[in-house]
């Protein structure tokens, strides 16, 4: 039982992740239709951000964060709608699906031929303990990746349900030519959306870094996991992608412990067929119907 709930909140932590990145994906597809294959390397680039702060300008780990998160805002927010969505989006959605995989790509690359291609040790939130609660031992490296992801998804759906800035985002990503006939200022909303989803995997990459060290390979693992926590989910609803990442993380440190560690990486691409084959639309999606 013991190792049951070290399992279970190890696999929360690990999908209160999943979910961060997912609610970015649901985001950027349900306001612009952008579908960014990138976004796993979004979350990898952070954490080199975030180092080059700490070692080039020898700033503390918080100050570091936050130079990290702002570039991230700036660079995989701002300049990322720009240069890219807003010149490739209007040649359709394909062009701009190969340009965020060849982003992707890019960008794999240019932290390993400019950073280093071997793995980066990276600060934790807490010290590296273990601590005991009703006689369980968990590492406190996970409770604190927990609570923290945790609380940040809260946020993200408070945000989102109960302020009028959020509502506003949910508007558009419904209906923007109705958003628009309201008085929404629709382009003011999506570029929201980006910086939000930027700021997510910039959070993400900070909080995970620590367990799977800082590497250019990263983003190829979690990029894959957040999609599949997205389509999971439901990719029209950002609760719905909360709710499948944390599925997922589950889901996968359980297989991962009582069936074998060799077949993890499938327990993604498995659950993503069966639920395209039977549940399309997601736990919490809604069905989609469009005029041919």
């Amino acid at each position: 039982m013991a190792s049951f709930l070290q399992l279970l909140v190890s696999g929360l932590a690990t999908g209160a992740i999943y979910a961060l990145v997912a609610v970015g994906f649901s985001l950027l597809w349900q306001t612009s239709q952008t579908i960014n294959f990138a976004q796993g390397e979004f979350v990898m680039v952070p954490a080199f951000f975030v180092l080059v702060a700490m070692h080039a300008l020898g700033l503390p780990f918080w100050a570091s964060a936050i130079v990290g998160i702002a570039a991230a805002a700036l660079v995989l927010g701002l300049l990322f709608k720009r240069i890219i969505v807003d010149q490739m989006l209007r040649h359709g959605v394909l062009p701009l699906v190969v340009s965020t995989i060849a982003l992707s790509l890019f960008m794999r690359e240019a932290v390993k031929d400019f950073y280093s291609s071997q793995a980066q040790p990276f600060p934790s939130l807490v010290a590296d303990r273990d601590i005991s609660l009703f006689g369980v031992v968990f590492s406190a490296q996970s409770l604190a990746l927990l609570v923290v992801a945790v609380a940040i998804v809260a946020a993200l759906h408070v945000f989102l349900q109960h302020t009028r800035f959020g509502r506003m985002m949910q508007a558009t990503a419904q209906n923007p030519t109705v958003a628009r006939i309201l008085g929404i200022d629709v382009e003011r909303m999506i570029l929201t959306t980006f910086l939000v989803n930027a700021v997510l995997c910039a959070i993400a990459s900070i909080l995970i870094s620590p367990i799977y060290l800082a590497k250019f390979t990263n983003g190829e693992t979690l990029g894959l996991a957040a999609f599949v926590a997205a389509i999971i989910g439901g990719f029209n609803q950002a609760r719905g992608a909360m709710a499948g990442g944390i599925l997922l993380g589950v889901l996968d440190n359980l297989c991962a412990a009582y069936m074998s560690a060799q077949y993890r990486s499938a327990v993604p691409l498995i659950l993503l067929v069966l639920f395209i084959l039977f549940r399309p639309q997601g736990l919490m999606g809604r069905v989609e119907e469009r005029t041919v």
